[in-house]
């Protein structure tokens, strides 16, 4: 009888250790990414920034990319391979971030021309490093997770991903402690804590490769430009690389200016109350963090705990448990949650916290059920209602469903993005692929990160204006930069001197995106049932050869 060898990835825990390992450079690098979004007013107050130059800083993290740095790093992946090709884009954006918090803490000057050129820099080294290390982490699940649980694998990876955005999005202006360079300083420690992470995780990918020497010799073929030319060329995969770059500017930009969305929309709080926080050890920024923490923790366990029970009492019975467990969580915190959701940083948080939650059980889902392009289209629907819900309406509870349908799509649609570009794509040229859908990414969020905060300022002038000569007026009294941050967050938030800007214009772009993403799904859906690559059905199941 001939004897199955078994490898690392064989192992259950092995794999799933492999998982926490990736995502902690996961986490970091869209911690980096979002953080921005949660100290956006203190920015203007305390830097003096516009909302303009807050989306050219944001924008800057794509330059390199939309000129094809991911294309080429896509290409060194396959080429070098996951370690190599790890530590090198790893460190690019650890400097990226470092350089940032050096420019926003005034190290070099304190002008603020001078301040913004190097934290552009540095989002510039931080964005060509942050898509590879995205690419970087797809491959590596695929390499450890197919054959296995790939899509639950590639949504808990993303629900990590998802977790650094809350985070950094509501816990930015905790760290901070009311001063942007604490805040900046703790999200740059964040990437290098995660490139550590990658290196321990390098010890196990070497021991593999070493066990399944010879079996991934297709892996190593020269990358060829024909390659390229074949993705291009591919119907299914042109549709579902425009559905990605549709979808994700009409999110990511989104985010960056969701809590001042609020703040000014609805009137929500920037700084949080002392008795809407959570104190650990005298410390509210970690207290806060746990909260968030309990929450990501129920949001895994409502997925994963009903799986290891094989009846279907059994998994009906865990399920319950955990929600109850869930349920008492919420209430022993209800008195602070409620405080929560009329804070503009901690409620815009709801976006990745609901991804957090639903990409889960949707990668189960699509793993177990298909449909992965059909749920595409829902998740395109819900897009276009939030954004109608925040931009036309002034009705807070829209606005409060239309944060959830955005965080519900924010997880549908990736669930079953990524998954199928495995179907689409030979496994060896996934680095490619990948790099050339996040390429064509960074072309809609370089668009739409600058274009929202221009839009923003075209169209409230007069409120610009306005601060700015608030501005000069409490320089000229002699007040230092703190004192005039809190001084102007006290003219807009409190007295209202200043008025709050109007978000509609800006926000109502973005609908148009949801609408085109619908139309691009359908077409996706129409492609595959040509081609047969299986989009529609379970992870594992074969198209029938008569679809091909």
């Amino acid at each position: 009888m001939e004897t199955i060898k078994k490898t690392l990835k064989d192992s259950a825990a092995m794999r799933w250790l492999v998982l926490i390992l990736i995502s902690g450079l996961t986490f970091g690098t869209y911690w980096f990414q979002d953080f921005f979004s949660g100290i956006k007013p203190l920015m203007i107050t305390e830097m003096g920034i516009t909302s303009s130059q807050f989306g050219t800083l944001i924008q800057w993290t794509t330059w390199a990319n939309v000129f094809g740095m991911i294309i080429i790093g896509g290409i060194i992946l396959d080429k070098w391979g996951i370690r190599r090709t790890g530590v090198v884009f790893g460190l690019l954006a650890v400097v990226g971030a470092a350089l940032t918090a050096f420019g926003a803490a005034g190290t070099f000057s304190d002008n603020l021309d001078t301040q913004l050129w190097i934290m552009m820099i540095g989002r510039l080294l931080f964005g060509s490093g942050l898509e590879i290390v995205c690419v970087i982490a797809m491959r590596t699940i695929v390499k450890w997770f197919k054959g296995y649980e790939l899509a639950l694998a590639m949504a808990i990876n993303m629900g990590f991903g998802r977790l650094g955005s809350t985070l950094g999005q509501a816990l930015s202006i905790d760290i901070g402690g009311g001063v942007v360079s604490p805040a900046v300083n703790f999200a740059a420690t964040l990437i290098a804590i995660g490139l550590l992470l990658f290196l321990i995780y390098l010890i196990f990918d070497i021991k593999l490769d070493r066990q399944t020497k010879g079996e991934n010799d297709v892996e190593e073929e020269p990358f060829k430009f024909s390659d390229l030319i074949k993705l291009v060329t591919n119907r299914s995969f042109i549709f579902i690389a425009l559905l990605c770059v549709t979808f994700y500017s009409a999110v990511f930009p989104f985010m960056q200016y969701a809590p001042d969305l609020l703040i000014n929309k609805f009137s929500f709080t920037y700084n949080l109350p002392a008795e809407a926080s959570v104190a650990i050890m005298g410390s509210e920024a970690l207290g806060n963090l746990a909260v968030y923490l309990g929450l990501f923790i129920f949001a895994l366990a409502i997925t994963l705990v009903p799986t290891k029970f094989k009846s279907k009492q059994g998994k009906t019975l865990a399920t319950i448990i955990v929600l109850v467990f869930f349920a008492a969580f919420i209430y022993s915190l209800s008195d602070v949650f409620s405080l929560w959701l009329k804070n503009g940083p901690k409620t815009a948080s709801l976006i990745p916290l609901g991804s957090i939650l639903f990409t889960p059980i949707f990668g189960k889902l699509v793993d177990s059920k298909g449909k992965a392009a059909s749920l595409m289209i829902l998740g395109a629907i819900l897009l276009i209602f939030a954004h109608l819900s925040l931009s036309i309406f002034d009705n807070i509870i829209l606005g409060y469903m239309g944060l959830l349908s955005l965080g519900i799509a924010f997880s549908l649609v990736p669930a079953a993005m990524w998954p199928s570009v495995a179907k689409i794509v030979a496994e060896n040229r996934l680095g490619t692929a990948y790099a050339a859908m996040f390429t064509i990414q960074n072309w809609g969020l370089n668009l739409f990160f600058k274009g929202i905060g221009w839009v923003l300022d075209k169209s409230n002038p007069d409120i610009v204006a306005a601060i700015e000569s608030s501005r000069q007026n409490l320089e000229a009294q002699g007040l230092s930069k703190i004192e005039i941050s809190e001084r102007l967050q006290e003219m807009q938030q409190v007295t209202h001197e200043i008025p709050a800007f109007n978000y509609t214009t800006p926000i109502l772009m973005l609908v148009g995106l949801g609408v085109l993403a619908i139309f691009l799904a359908f077409m996706l859906r129409k492609a595959d049932h040509k081609q047969g690559y299986g989009l529609e059905l379970p992870s594992g199941a074969v198209a029938p050869k008569d679809q091909k």
